[in-house]
């Protein structure tokens, strides 16, 4: 018999500072991470307002993970130590393997009106994945495949796989899926699940119900164990991000920007920076 995945915990999006000074909501962070393996954080970064992002994310070090950026509106320019420069615009992904290591910096533009909508999450490295070779995969909005299911359901499929469309990222440690989800109003989405797997969503617009609980903007719900998760939308249309991915089940040592197992690894990382020999693939 199949079982619903009930509601674990729920969390709902912080305001903090973050780099020279982004206004950006936390949703998850340090001290919700050890409940979300293999995912470590998630920040909302969207705004109206450019005097809350401008200054951006100047040069800084990761170490031991993956930061996903997914951009709904407004461009992000990024750059790093070793030369690269690009630009992430609305609807585009970029998923950065820092392994052994990476400087780079990310300055939000906003669109044409002042807006900047995104979200950034963390994931984790496993022990044996850490220093791999740094690597950035950059997805357009156009390599984003839209699925289109029953009762006008849309689903874009950023990794993983639905009604047998695959996302354009594959090749990841903690096997994930990352879908964006709009459900019209009065329909239910349900959705099979790994089992062992993390799997959580977070609210972007609308209202609706998982597990008899309500939904809104804002929200994150991470679930249970179970087969499958259920998230239906009220008389509007509600929209969220659908995270799942395979626990690592290891110890982590986590400061600032780099994260690994050991505390001596993380130091060692520090004075690596501090050296000028951080940097170990170019």
């Amino acid at each position: 018999m199949t079982r619903q995945r009930a509601i674990k915990m729920r969390l709902q999006r912080t305001p903090t500072l973050e780099g020279a000074g982004v206004h950006l909501h936390r949703v998850f962070g340090f001290n919700e991470a050890p409940g979300l393996d293999p995912f470590l954080l998630l920040d909302d970064f969207s705004s109206d307002t450019p005097e809350h992002y401008r200054r951006g994310f100047p040069w800084h070090p990761h170490r031991g993970i993956e930061t996903i950026t997914y951009l709904t509106r407004g461009e992000v320019e990024h750059g790093d130590g070793l030369g690269n420069r690009g630009v992430i615009a609305s609807g585009d992904v970029q998923w950065m393997t820092a392994g052994s290591g990476i400087i780079h910096q990310e300055m939000p533009k906003g669109d044409d009106q002042g807006r900047m909508y995104g979200f950034q999450l963390w994931a984790n490295l496993s022990a044996a994945q850490k220093m791999m070779a740094p690597r950035y995969r950059g997805i357009t909005a156009e390599q984003i495949p839209d699925v289109v299911l029953e009762d006008g359901i849309t689903v874009r499929v950023i990794a993983g796989s639905i009604a047998g469309t695959r996302g354009p990222v594959d090749d990841i440690v903690i096997d994930p899926e990352y879908f964006d989800c709009a459900v019209p109003a009065g329909q239910t989405f349900v959705h099979q699940t790994k089992p062992g797997y993390t799997a959580f969503i977070y609210v972007i617009e609308g209202t609706g119900k998982t597990d008899g609980e309500t939904l809104e903007s804002g929200t994150l719900v991470l679930f249970d164990e179970g087969d499958y998760l259920s998230v239906s939308a009220d008389g509007r249309s509600l929209r969220f991000l659908l995270l799942t991915g395979k626990p690592l089940g290891e110890p982590v040592a986590w400061r600032g920007p780099i994260v690994m197992n050991t505390t001596e690894e993380l130091e060692l990382a520090f004075r690596e920076y501090q050296a000028g020999t951080f940097i170990k693939h170019e």
